[in-house]
């Protein structure tokens, strides 16, 4: 089967490497053809050399690094999921890059023909999004920020504005601002957050600071920075590294609250983005903004890792 590997920092290789079959399998599995995939921003460090903590021993592995994916079930250890069903979930040791792909059936979702192949890979971020969203409890009326305006960012702000946040700041070095309308942002700050945080002053704050940029620990520390005092900052942006240096006495004199973690409930939380797109049909056009043939994974991650306005989510999908 064909499969792209990472023979070096930023650069995939096309390779033809042993099938993939029903063998492969452990209970509970399904094994499933590729016919779309989305880059998130937690697959660019691992493109560009650093081992995912979340998935240790994937790196270098045919397939590694895309988890967001969409395909044909072909074989499956599993009651839940029929052969022959399409199903958007997480590719297994996120080694999703491939003809064939292994997913936990408790990761996946089976879809109709609604979407086509690459506006259903939206439902996986989105998914994570909205589980994340359920753990802040009710937001209506609640001033809001979301720090790191690219795919997952805006994604928050949309899921922040239609449960009824009274107003949503967006933050990006990116200038988003052409698209903040879309997504339901208030006010958008084209600036970084260690500039916008200290620049509150007197200013009414957040009393929600949502990180979604991950990877270091200075923006999780301006969203500390900004949140107004009893408020709750979510570090959803995913770590490199097992211990952050945190600004923990003012996180302790704001007497504040800290979430983060990982979705969990999958299978629900993937049907929970499908009814939601299903209500937000035009969040789709804006967000997937290039669409790359499979073959061309090379050229669609060395975009993803320069974040520009006007580009947004990046599909990979099989040619016609």
């Amino acid at each position: 089967m064909w499969a792209h590997t990472l023979t070096g920092p930023g650069r995939l290789a096309a390779t033809e490497v042993d099938d993939l079959t029903a063998a492969d399998l452990r209970p509970g599995e399904i094994l499933a053809r590729f016919e779309a995939g989305a880059i998130c921003g937690s697959d660019l460090p691992s493109f560009l050399g650093v081992e995912n903590q979340l998935v240790p021993g994937s790196h270098g592995q045919p397939g590694y690094s895309l988890h967001e994916v969409v395909g044909e079930v072909v074989a499956t250890e599993s009651e839940a999921v029929a052969v022959g069903a399409r199903v958007v979930g997480w590719a297994e040791r996120h080694r999703g890059l491939a003809e064939y792909f292994v997913a936990r059936a408790d990761a996946v979702l089976e879809l109709d023909d609604s979407l086509s192949p690459a506006q259903a890979t939206v439902i996986q971020p989105l998914c994570t999004v909205l589980y994340a969203l359920d753990r802040l409890g009710d937001v209506a009326g609640r001033r809001a920020a979301v720090i790191g305006q690219g795919p997952i960012g805006l994604l928050f702000s949309h899921g922040l504005k239609s449960r009824g946040a009274a107003h949503v700041t967006g933050v990006d070095r990116v200038d988003r601002r052409a698209v903040a309308g879309d997504f339901g942002v208030d006010e958008s700050i084209w600036d970084s957050s260690s500039r916008w945080a200290p620049s509150l002053g007197g200013a009414p704050r957040p009393e929600i600071v949502i990180e979604a940029v991950g990877h270091q620990a200075g923006t999780l520390n301006d969203a500390v920075e900004a949140v107004a005092p009893g408020g709750t900052v979510l570090a959803f942006g995913v770590p490199d590294e097992t211990h952050y240096a945190f600004a923990f006495m003012q996180f302790f004199r704001r007497n504040a609250t800290l979430i983060g973690g990982v979705t969990e409930d999958r299978t629900r939380s993937l049907a929970q983005a499908r009814d939601y797109l299903q209500r937000h049909p035009g969040l789709l056009e804006p967000y997937i903004t290039d669409v790359f043939p499979v073959t061309e994974a090379q050229a669609a991650f060395e975009l993803a890792v320069q974040p520009a306005a006007g580009r947004l989510k990046i599909v990979l999908e099989l040619a016609a």
